[in-house]
């Protein structure tokens, strides 16, 4: 048997630097709390189904509301004018956004996982492609993972004409299959306005945490546009996935910096109040983190809704200028493994022959769909 861990490595892949260190204007973010019961400490996340609970907005009363009219909106209209007031009074340097993010459905990794058990996925099987039954690399939904996205889609739809929720104005998704194919199962179909369609754009770091997992290497951008021929990626996207190499994984500092890019490049670029962002728990949770809420772990198909206030400074002002954290190497087996360490300090493969590090890339994938 052949039992052991990994140090830490820097990475060679260059994320970049903060706004600050590169003079540009320095974001500062804050979860505002009070209005979404996924905010409340009390709230159990593995229980908490969004569904049953109006997305999780609690009903109360804003400073906003209108005696005479309030009666007659529903809560999602006057969180609205709530969120509008907020904006229409904010210091010049300060705005809030509504941040719809919602989770992929189950993919073919999370059945796979759960099939041979987390410890032999870590060690052995997510760095394969797949096995003679199913392909996980950069995976696609199962059916029970189109099903979480089409009951987002009813629940979308029931809000829309019972609640007059507030639609989103902007979409932006991941570049992995899981989340195009989650985004387009959730809002394909729904009555939109004209001025808002669902055409969302594409962002590379809106992506899962990356790590030596086949599963958080996307596909090219030539398969991605053949999947979905009308969607926008972001300016400089590249053709091949240039963050994945089958070898380092991010850190969740380092999966934080990435986060707070791509916040920024949203919030520095878009004016929308409303956006959706279909993304991975990994992410989502970094994201959350980013923003200072609470942690709160999304089960697959599941949305969780965010009021964010962003403060913007000068650099000059700016608190921080860290530069991108190093990234990291894990320990995987060469041949099944006979068991694993999954808790405690002592995690790492238990392997019936050899282990090493990861050395090389593992997965190649279509150059069209």
């Amino acid at each position: 048997m052949v039992r052991f861990t990994i140090p830490l490595l820097l990475s060679s892949v260059v994320v970049g630097a903060t706004a600050a260190a590169l003079g540009q204007t320095y974001i500062q973010y804050s979860t505002v709390t009070g209005y979404f019961l996924q905010d409340d400490n009390s709230t159990n996340a593995t229980a908490f189904d969004y569904t049953a609970s109006n997305f999780g907005l609690i009903n109360q009363t804003y400073p906003s509301d209108d005696p005479q009219s309030a009666k007659s909106l529903t809560q999602w209209e006057r969180f609205a004018t709530f969120v509008s007031s907020l904006n229409d009074n904010a210091a010049k340097n300060v705005e809030y956004k509504v941040l719809f993010m919602g989770r992929h459905g189950e993919g073919y990794h999370n059945a796979a996982e759960s099939y041979f058990g987390t410890p032999a996925w870590n060690c052995y099987w997510a760095l394969l492609k797949g096995n003679a039954s199913v392909t996980w690399a950069d995976a696609h939904l199962t059916e029970a993972g189109i099903e979480q996205a089409l009951k987002a889609n009813a629940f979308w739809l029931s809000h829309i004409q019972t609640q007059k929720i507030p639609l989103p104005q902007s979409y932006y998704v991941s570049p992995l299959s899981r989340c195009l194919e989650t985004a387009n199962y959730t809002f394909s179909g729904l009555p939109l306005p004209a001025k808002y369609p669902f055409l969302p754009t594409i962002k590379e770091k809106l992506r899962e945490s990356i790590s030596e997992h086949t599963c958080d290497h996307r596909s090219n951008k030539t398969y991605i546009h053949n999947m979905f021929p009308s969607w926008n990626f972001e300016p400089g996207f590249a053709e091949y996935d240039e963050l994945w190499n089958g070898v380092t994984e991010e850190t969740d500092a380092a999966q934080d910096f990435r986060s707070k890019q791509v916040l920024d490049d949203i919030f520095s670029n878009d004016c929308s109040t409303w956006l959706s962002f279909t993304s991975h728990s990994g992410e989502i949770g970094s994201i959350l983190r980013v923003l200072k809420h609470r942690s709160f772990s999304l089960n697959t198909g599941a949305v969780i809704p965010v009021l964010v206030k962003a403060e913007k400074f000068s650099p000059w002002e700016a608190t921080s200028t860290v530069s991108a954290p190093p990234w990291s190497t894990s320990a995987h087996c060469t041949t099944a493994p006979v068991t694993s360490i999954s808790t405690g300090t002592a995690k790492g493969c238990i392997c019936p022959k050899s282990a090493a590090p990861v050395t090389t890339a593992l997965a190649t994938f279509p150059t069209s769909a």
